[in-house]
């Protein structure tokens, strides 16, 4: 593999049958095996196979009787699906959703650093700030709180997280039968008292063999870019088209400098939507079946979730009416950033739109043949806008085995891609640096030896 040339990483984004929203409507869809552990082993075990980085499992914290009705949303809490996973995989990375609005520092620390031995070194956290007021609802709160709220308490629980890590470490285990079990003299107290938490530590699980757990964020707006730029190893990003990710990996890299870390340390992962053939024709087939499967008034009714108007009545064939700019909107920034720059990019009617944003949401969606997927990974690389990808298969398993048979070997003739793991942990195979310890200084545990 040619060391002058940027190597590619690839994350798998597994959710239901596939990121098309009628994916599972697909007569050969898995949608009667989504509550089956089997199949996100088989998902799972097929990633590691193309030698993908990591799999990826989102998380929400509530579900409405019309999201259910329209389609599959969340069947596994993520850290036990994951550890299921750790069990029948070796070298593939596991990554899941943790909602600060609703966990507390020790106890996500405590989960992720069993996740990270469980698995021998492979875990990792998207930290985010969750969504939607029904979230807060089950969780005995009226609302999520404001942005500056989210972010605030997002901000003190990664510094409470980071600073757990390494509080316990795995040195200080000595087992000596004639002795100690542990060192207390190596255990760390944080004594953190802020804002949103206390918490006095240290984490009671020796820290894994990759010192810590990899952490990603996910933000999109301003808020979100600046928790990323203070925290993130690596950043699951929203971008339609290559400028649009190099805006904001240039402006994410900016915030980082500024924040005082090596802003090239941070792996930046766009999401892709790939619809891969052995032709042209091919691929743009599978792409119109899935679209022909989407049932418009539903994904109207979602639609005017995400931009916060009325979209009954909208004309299927004519332009998409005129929004409001970003400034003016209240709603989710980064989904309405997206939509907007959908709509400058393509100039869609109301009907091209649902499809854009039927599979994925409005991140980057490629159709051609493996050399064209190929080309464009490339410019995305060279660039500066992208280091790797979050892939996701408009449908699932056949999108990604179409992109493990298919787009991987031509990354690998080309010399953009491993063809053997080289690192047994995720932050080995995704080139990150060896943790640093964050938080507050750290003093001696209460009752440790002097």
């Amino acid at each position: 593999m040619s060391a002058s040339r940027k190597q590619a990483r690839f994350n798998l984004f597994i959710y239901g049958a596939g990121h098309h929203q009628a994916a599972w409507r697909a007569p050969d869809s898995p949608a009667e095996r989504l509550g089956e552990t089997a199949y996100y082993v088989e998902l799972a075990q097929l990633a590691e196979r193309g030698l993908l980085d990591a799999v990826f499992l989102a998380d929400g914290q509530a579900v409405s009787p019309e999201a259910a009705a329209a389609g599959p949303t969340w069947f596994f809490e993520p850290f036990t699906l994951l550890s299921a996973l750790s069990q029948k995989t070796s070298r593939i990375g596991l990554v899941c959703t943790v909602s600060s609005s609703f966990y507390t520092p020790f106890h996500a620390a405590r989960m992720l650093a069993s996740l990270d031995r469980l698995s021998g070194g492979r875990a990792g956290a998207n930290v985010v700030t969750s969504m939607w007021d029904t979230e807060a609802q089950n969780h005995g709160r009226e609302t999520l709180g404001d942005h500056a709220y989210r972010y605030g308490r997002a901000d003190e629980f990664i510094t409470v997280l980071r600073g757990l890590f390494g509080s316990y470490p795995s040195a200080a285990v000595r087992a000596d039968r004639a002795g100690v079990f542990t060192d207390p003299r190596q255990l760390s107290a944080i004594d953190h008292a802020g804002e949103h938490f206390g918490v006095r530590g240290p984490l009671n699980i020796p820290d894994g063999p990759q010192g810590s757990p990899v952490l990603f964020q996910a933000g999109a707006s301003a808020q979100g870019r600046e928790l990323a730029a203070a925290h993130a190893e690596a950043i699951y990003a929203v971008a339609a088209d290559r400028q649009m990710a190099l805006d904001y990996a240039q402006d994410v890299r900016s915030r980082a400098a500024a924040a005082g870390r090596d802003p090239q340390a941070l792996a930046i992962m766009p999401g892709l939507v790939a619809y891969v053939g052995r032709t042209l024709e091919e691929a743009k087939d599978k792409q119109r079946r899935l679209n022909d499967l989407l049932p418009v008034e539903q994904a109207l009714a979602q639609l005017a979730i995400f931009v916060q108007q009325d979209t009954s009545a909208w004309e299927l064939d004519a332009p998409v009416p005129e929004l409001p700019s970003a400034a003016d909107f209240t709603g989710p920034a980064g989904r309405y950033a997206t939509i907007l720059r959908l709509i400058e990019i393509h100039q869609p009617t109301v009907r091209e739109l649902l499809g854009l944003l039927a599979a994925g949401g409005g991140h980057c969606t490629l159709v051609g043949t493996p050399e064209m997927i190929a080309d464009e990974i490339e410019l995305w690389l060279d660039t500066g806008a992208a280091d790797g990808f979050n892939l996701m298969p408009p449908s699932l398993p056949d999108g990604l085995a179409d992109f493990v048979e298919l787009v991987i070997p031509e990354l690998q003739r080309r010399g953009r891609f491993r063809t053997a793991y080289e690192h047994r942990t995720l932050r080995g195979n995704l080139g990150l640096p060896a943790p640093v310890a964050g938080g507050r200084a750290r003093r001696p545990a209460l009752g440790a030896a002097s």
